[in-house]
């Protein structure tokens, strides 16, 4: 395996190159066109997820360029959901992984449609959609929903194995983002399931299909059977082709700064001589896996921009007993609690901590600290 290999995507991974796509975005044209798969979107994500930048760099690199948050208002909420499914991950922890809120009906499975998995669904703008997610790791925010209430509300699959089938190849993985993203459209973390039927997906992705088991009214949803093309199912084998663990050399006259998963961010703590160690831990990926891709994602993005990072295939506590370590530096998070060290936090666009039972809850508290 080739450690730090170039992604052959649309995600480039040098620093100045992805501050070079935070100053292209248009919020302005991202209001009207956002929903289309063509639509003017950032294609940030990965970034905001890798921790490489935050949601309150884009925010206020926004409004440097000029708009006011009335102009970029449906952009900033955007950046906001992720801060609130983050808040929503440190208040309630491992409980996300369970039904949040309503316990989803009806299911009668806890695999995931096998034409899923396959792109064999006869959506051609889904099928389409889920081969390319294979070769390059996205999927436009309207696409993940159409699959979701495919697999949740339709195929009637709860909802945890889909979204980990998703997350697993996902560069932007979020497990709180994916998870209570999933729920909401299977209802666990709404009032209300999501649901989409064919002129719907038409509409957004520019195709002309008819004749399918989503071309029907909306009212016909309610009762519907499971289509007969979604009822085998499959239980995908998810697991994370981690790196053998190479010698690592630390100098103990310094401190050390800890990178994992959800922070990769170049700038941190980058006045200061520090070892600095991206830390992979098994038991964290036996949970929470990923592809290849995403883990080549993330080599790339730390090689090129954290000079001499080494990488720790193990877990925190066998670092720590096997190297003699000065102050340890780590950022807070909701998987780092394990960690002993000097925690700091993450940026937050807003000044609004806390559980809230719903975005707009959240949003009503933060809105009231933007100047119109």
């Amino acid at each position: 395996m080739k450690l730090f290999e170039q992604q052959d995507t649309i995600f480039p991974t040098s620093y100045d190159e992805i501050l070079q796509r935070v100053q292209k975005i248009d919020p302005v044209k991202y209001t009207s066109s956002r929903n289309y798969i063509n639509g003017s979107v950032s294609y940030l994500s990965p970034y905001i997820s890798r921790g490489v930048i935050s949601t309150k760099f884009v925010f206020t690199e926004i409004l440097k360029k000029g708009y006011t948050p009335r102009q970029a208002e449906k952009f900033i909420q955007e950046l906001a959901w992720r801060d609130y499914w983050q808040q929503v991950w440190v208040a309630k922890g491992n409980g996300i992984n369970q039904d949040i809120k309503h316990q989803q009906a009806p299911v009668s499975n806890t695999a995931i449609s096998k034409a899923i998995v396959e792109a064999t669904t006869g959506i051609k703008a889904i099928d389409t959609a889920i081969e390319e997610f294979y070769k390059t790791g996205y999927l436009h925010n309207h696409l993940r929903m159409y699959i979701a209430a495919i697999a949740c509300n339709m195929g009637q699959s709860h909802w945890k194995t889909p979204a980990q089938w998703m997350y697993y190849h996902l560069l932007d993985a979020d497990w709180a983002s994916n998870a209570l993203s999933w729920q909401w459209v299977a209802g666990a973390n709404a009032n209300k399931k999501y649901v989409a039927n064919q002129e719907n997906i038409n509409r957004y992705c520019f195709s002309q299909q008819k004749d399918t088991f989503l071309d029907i009214p909306y009212e016909a949803f309610e009762g519907m059977d499971v289509p007969e093309i979604l009822k085998e199912i499959a239980s995908p084998v998810l697991k994370t082709p981690l790196p053998k663990q190479e010698t690592i050399t630390v100098d103990e006259g310094l401190a050390t700064c800890i990178y994992n998963f959800y922070n990769l961010d170049p700038r941190w703590n980058e006045d200061i001589s520090a070892n600095r160690i991206l830390l992979l831990e098994p038991s964290h990926f036996e949970e929470y896996p990923v592809s290849q891709k995403t883990l080549d994602f993330i080599y790339a993005i730390s090689k090129q921009n954290i000079p001499k990072i080494q990488i720790y295939v193990g877990e925190f506590k066998d670092l720590i007993k096997t190297h003699n370590f000065g102050n340890i530096h780590f950022k807070e998070h909701p998987l780092n609690k394990h960690y002993k060290g000097i925690q700091e936090p993450r940026e937050w666009i807003f000044d609004v901590q806390g559980y809230f039972p719903s975005f707009f809850a959240y949003w009503k508290k933060c809105k009231k600290q933007l100047i119109y």
